[in-house]
């Protein structure tokens, strides 16, 4: 198995056992306190940490440092400049945001949710859930940094700490706190996100080579703010779902959550396939390979829209059973069931607009130069979910809360993606256009079939869920099975198999420099101009088929 199979595997286990018990925490909170005005409030709260997340775990620390330690590590500078300076400085600015929040909480609930008839809880929650600004960004500092050294399996353990914290605290406070031991639950868990990755980052700290001079290392203004603006912009999504829940009826904030959980999970196991080859992409752009580039986006774009598409399929068709088996249990009503199911349907015809924008912008901001473009486009996708939601939340309620984000992220997904070829690499949006319509025609029939199951099945909630996801994937692979068997894809699957393999991609290469300039590879030396040797221009990245941790 090659270096990226092996780590995508490993962090496909521990991805999906923390995805796992992040749902068994939300049927825990469904189960014991519903869909209610107290998990409105703390909804409001959790926003905190789901902003804190993409913004110093999963987008814009792993969008700025993986290419960064990347290069520090091809020049041999190490990891310590790193931490000298960035580090100390990012934790106490981090720190002066926890205060700030734990200060002006209650104007902070007014602004996310000013309809809300109790803001008391929600004020609570809000600052018992601030400290995650702090564990958040450590946490997101070291995960960055060992995927930058190929060590996956930590990071990818991070949910996995996270949900664990959450789950104790809510078994052991429930009866005495309510739902304020989910916010002190999530605080305890951000801590544990710390912890779990601490050992592996030890060693590659003690690891690290000594610089040989003075390193500056420290990421200006003009290069963080792009990134930063990017990702505040794609979770003020939420913020917009929430400003107009709150002034709906009571629970509506959680029937948006609960559905969106469910259905981004596709979404999310679609993007692990990017986050292991971001370090490949990042090497590849400071290369100047554009054509590499173009194939590893283009071929990344394929798997996590099949992947995200054949789940949207699955997810309209049962969504009423979905919810049902997960969530509709001790104070979660079958009027919640239906209210949930209603609108993870909606919701879940954006799935692939997700998955696209990640995927977009990770190419985006691989580049040497720092770009506005995403956050342009997703501010364009943002004034669309606006608009559309405060046109028809009052007549639609959330149903137009959850088709606002979907119509939103979308076009800013087109948009993204059309914007590839001038600004990244010479994509082809014509072959890229052709797949996905490919796979969005197959995704529908797939769907209509399930349907068509749906109302014909006739049995256990299990094996209906079962049974159904089998039609379901069935149908999808047979329409698929023309373009399968074609020639332009059997070339593409060639393609992937030739860049994951351990020697002939650029980004895969062992080859480092010796004392003379010369570069060798795997014990043997070659005396060829530098100029002839495009892809180590930048200098060699850490080789892909180095141990996992």
């Amino acid at each position: 198995m090659t270096s990226v199979g092996r780590a995508a595997v490993l962090s496909g286990v521990l991805i999906a056992a923390g995805t796992a018990l992040g749902f068994l925490r939300d049927l825990a909170m469904a189960h014991l306190f519903g869909a209610s005005s107290s998990t409105d409030a703390f909804l409001v709260a959790w926003t905190i940490p789901e902003t804190v997340s993409p913004l110093l775990i999963e987008d814009a620390m792993a969008l700025l440092m993986v290419p960064v330690v990347t290069r520090l590590l091809a020049r041999g500078d190490g990891l310590r400049p790193l931490v000298g300076t960035t580090l100390a400085r990012m934790l106490l600015g981090l720190s002066l945001v926890t205060v700030t929040l734990v200060v002006a909480a209650p104007f902070v609930v007014k602004v996310l949710a000013p309809g809300l008839t109790e803001p008391g809880p929600a004020v609570l929650c809000v600052r018992l859930t601030a400290i995650t600004v702090v564990t958040f960004g450590l946490a997101g500092f070291m995960s960055a940094t060992l995927r930058a050294h190929h060590s996956f399996g930590p990071p990818a353990a991070i949910y996995l700490a996270y949900n664990i914290g959450i789950l104790a605290l809510i078994a052991g406070l429930s009866g005495l706190m309510g739902i304020t031991s989910a916010a002190i639950g999530v605080a305890c868990g951000s801590a544990l996100m710390v912890a779990v990755q601490t050992p592996a980052f030890l060693r590659c700290l003690r690891d690290a080579p000594t610089p040989s001079g003075s390193v500056d290392v420290r990421l200006g203004l003009a290069a963080v703010a792009p990134v930063v603006v990017y990702t505040v912009t794609r979770q003020a999504q939420v913020f917009v779902e929430r400003f107009f829940g709150s002034g709906l009826a009571d629970g509506s904030i959680s029937h948006l959550n609960y559905a969106q959980k469910v259905a981004q999970v596709p979404m999310v196991l679609s993007l692990l396939i990017v986050t292991v080859t971001f370090p490949r992409l990042a090497r590849a752009s400071a290369d100047g390979d554009t054509t590499q580039v173009a194939r590893r986006v283009q071929q990344d774009i394929v798997v996590a829209s099949a992947m995200v598409l054949a789940a949207t399929a699955f997810l309209v068709a049962f969504a009423p059973a979905v919810i049902r088996v997960l969530f509709q249990h001790g104070e979660f009503t079958a009027a919640d069931t239906r209210s949930t199911a209603s609108i993870m349907r909606v919701y879940a015809l954006g799935l692939w607009g997700q998955s696209a924008v990640g995927l977009a912008a990770r190419a985006f901001f691989a580049q040497k130069r720092p770009t506005w473009r995403p956050a342009a486009v997703l501010g364009i996708g943002l004034a669309v979910t606006a608009a559309v939601a405060g046109a028809f939340a009052a007549v639609a309620g959330t149903l137009a809360l959850a088709a606002a984000n979907a119509a939103g992220i979308t076009l800013a997904a087109v948009l993204l993606l059309a914007g590839l070829r001038r600004g990244v690499a010479p994509i082809s949006l014509r072959r890229v256009g052709a797949d996905v319509s490919r796979l969005v025609l197959a995704a529908a029939g797939a769907c209509a079939a399930g349907l068509l199951a749906a109302g014909a099945l006739d049995a256990p909630a299990a094996v209906h869920l079962a049974a159904g996801g089998l039609v379901t994937a069935v149908a999808f692979g047979v329409l698929l099975s023309p373009w399968i068997t074609s020639a332009p894809l059997g070339a593409l699957v060639r393609r992937g198999r030739t860049e994951s393999g351990d020697t002939s991609e650029q980004a895969d290469r062992t080859d480092t420099p010796d004392r003379t300039g010369a570069v060798s590879c795997e014990g043997t030396t070659s005396h060829a101009p530098r100029e002839s040797r495009p892809a180590g221009a930048a200098g060699a990245d850490v080789p892909l088929g180095r141990p996992l941790r």
